[in-house]
């Protein structure tokens, strides 16, 4: 009779584990179904690692290389860490949206990355400031007057970033009206207006000066060339290099950002959000590029990299030292 029991005992439980299988099966089924990842947000976060890993180079090499202290090179590093935080920003987005959700953090990490771009595109414009100068008053570039406006032109350009990006998270968002929302949500309609807005006028006037910098060097090119009586190859290639490198510099910043501010504008938060995505990614490259087009081109970065990652300089490689006004 035991014996008997004990079989039946066995019997029994087989359907019972095949049920608990199934419910698991179900349940797991169930929770990849609801966690699943946008590949635009993988896209955007492999971006901003990049973007975090490129621009801590640049931060570091600048930081740790006392020769490096002439105000180009402090724009450069005010670039390069505006872009550094914009990495960084763009990683924690993507940490916080999937693994910690909550509103107040949306909005710090919204804030956080319109006050690093902000302060990106602002630092491109003072960069753009700091090399007209270096053309128009080359003789008195060096003064100590040059340097008090460098260093106002790094206040008011992360004064501003800071307070437009602390505007969301003070109240100026949509998460109590959703009619008020943009594309990016909780930004309200107004305030990408605002941003796209400070971006046209950002583009204009570094399109003005990049504009009087190209007639500066073709001027300096050909006073040059009557001194010496005759127009030389290589001063028209000196000339259509830096010219061409000009184009290259703002047809890079406007191919990036133009599409997204332009998009702010029109664009509707009913619209599919892939439409967003595929203009701020193109966004995101700009802040990818910088440290190759300002920082990595640089001679004088280049050498302190070689110091920095082989621990040692020969003599043999030269390095061209360039000056504030090199385009």
């Amino acid at each position: 009779m035991n014996e008997s029991l004990n079989d039946n005992d066995t019997s029994f439980p087989l359907p019972w584990i095949q049920a608990s299988d199934a419910n698991a099966s179900l349940e797991l089924t169930a929770f990849f179904s609801v966690f699943t990842i946008n590949p635009w947000d993988i896209m955007l976060c492999i971006s901003g690692t990049i973007i975090a890993c490129e621009n801590a180079i640049v931060v570091a090499i600048i930081f740790y290389t006392p020769t490096l202290r002439t105000p180009m090179f402090v724009l450069i590093g005010s670039l390069a860490t505006a872009d550094l935080l914009a990495g960084f920003g763009l990683i924690l987005n993507f940490v916080f949206q999937y693994v910690i959700q909550s509103e107040t953090i949306s909005l710090i990490t919204v804030g956080f990355l319109v006050a690093s771009f902000t302060a990106s595109v602002s630092s491109l414009l003072a960069i753009t400031v700091d090399r007209y100068l270096s053309l128009y008053n080359a003789l008195t570039y060096s003064s100590e007057k040059t340097i008090l406006w460098i260093h106002i032109m790094l206040i008011v350009t992360w004064g501003v970033s800071i307070c437009l990006g602390l505007l969301p998270v003070l109240g100026w968002n949509c998460l109590e009206d959703d009619m008020s929302c943009s594309i990016v949500r909780p930004l309200t309609k107004s305030n990408v207006t605002l941003l796209s807005t400070s971006f046209f006028f950002i583009f204009i006037l570094m399109l003005h000066l990049y504009i009087k910098i190209c007639k500066i060097v073709c001027r300096h090119a050909h006073q040059i060339a009557l001194q010496q009586h005759f127009l030389t190859a290589s001063h028209y290639v000196a000339t259509k290099k830096g010219v061409s490198t000009l184009a290259i510099i703002l047809g890079t910043f406007g191919a990036s950002w133009l599409p997204f501010a332009i998009y702010c504008v029109v664009g509707d938060p009913d619209y599919p959000s892939v439409y967003t995505y595929a203009t701020l990614l193109p966004a995101t490259y700009n802040s990818m590029i910088n440290p190759i087009i300002y920082a990595y081109r640089n001679q004088e970065i280049q050498r302190s990299m070689w110091v920095l990652f082989c621990g040692c300089f020969q003599s043999k490689v030269s390095f061209r030292s360039r000056s504030p006004s090199d385009v």
